[in-house]
């Protein structure tokens, strides 16, 4: 059923859209699950998942945790939040995405870190350093650090051109379905001065941000540092109307980076 040359996911997608814009699939109507899908195209529900989240990018299609994927009513307002990763945020700014990988190696795991990987103490995890390029200019610092169950699959020449989702979703099925992120301030030392090109003492936006699999296991906790003259967070309410014309229920519409020349 599906061409070759043409990637898989796309032809899902335009599928999908062409069986709404048919009317076989009407507007909050849910779809196939994932599975289902799956098994008509004899692909991986990775491919399928990379099919959907274009969908929903374009608004044609919703998904609600735990329910499926349900047709979009353009009238209706919907979450439209998701998990990004660093090339996706770039790439989104208009600008192409590189990393050089600093450090790649096995670390037994500090106390403050085995509540974030629900790991006992002595456990040997993966740390992983790389400066983050936007057009070849520095935009951040990040490590993060694995559990090995994860850090194996990966390899610092991967990470020079992919990012840590995209390996382990497309290359092993590994799905990445939520992630907690905390924001805080700090300045630059003498370290970060000279990774990101800024004078010490400069002001930093930092994330730190865990990720989790199927089954709530934790898949990474990472720490990254980025230039406050080269990114911003922008968040978008949406205001919904409610009984007798009062406005409640302001849901988080977009929470995105926003990247400066």
């Amino acid at each position: 059923m599906l061409k070759k040359g043409v990637p898989r996911h796309s032809q899902i997608s335009q599928w999908i859209r062409s069986q709404i814009e048919e009317g076989v699939f009407e507007p909050e109507e849910k779809l196939p699950s994932e599975n289902e899908l799956a098994k008509k195209f004899d692909v991986s529900r990775v491919t399928i998942r990379r099919a959907l989240q274009s969908l929903e990018s374009d608004e044609v299609i919703y998904r609600c945790q735990g329910l499926g994927s349900f047709v979009s009513d353009k009238r209706t307002p919907h979450n439209l939040v998701r998990l990004t990763d660093f090339n996706e945020d770039m790439a989104k700014a208009g600008l192409k995405a590189s990393s050089k990988v600093h450090e790649f190696r096995v670390i037994e795991a500090p106390s403050w870190l085995l509540a974030p990987l629900q790991i006992e103490k002595g456990t040997k995890v993966m740390q992983i350093d790389r400066l983050r390029l936007g057009d070849g200019d520095p935009v951040a610092f990040d490590s993060t650090w694995l559990p090995i169950l994860y850090g194996q699959l990966l390899s610092d020449e991967k990470l020079r051109k992919s990012t840590i989702y995209k390996i382990l979703e497309e290359e092993y099925d590994i799905e990445v379905i939520r992630g907690t992120y905390r924001f805080s301030a700090d300045i630059a030392d003498e370290v970060l001065s000279k990774e990101l090109n800024i004078e010490a003492g400069s002001p930093l936006l930092v994330i730190e941000r865990s990720t989790f699999t199927m089954g709530n296991k934790p898949v990474y906790f990472q720490r990254r540092y980025y230039r406050t003259d080269k990114v911003m967070y922008e968040m978008t309410l949406e205001r919904s109307q409610g009984a007798e014309g009062s406005f409640e229920n302001m849901p988080l519409k977009e929470f995105v980076p926003v990247f400066n020349p």
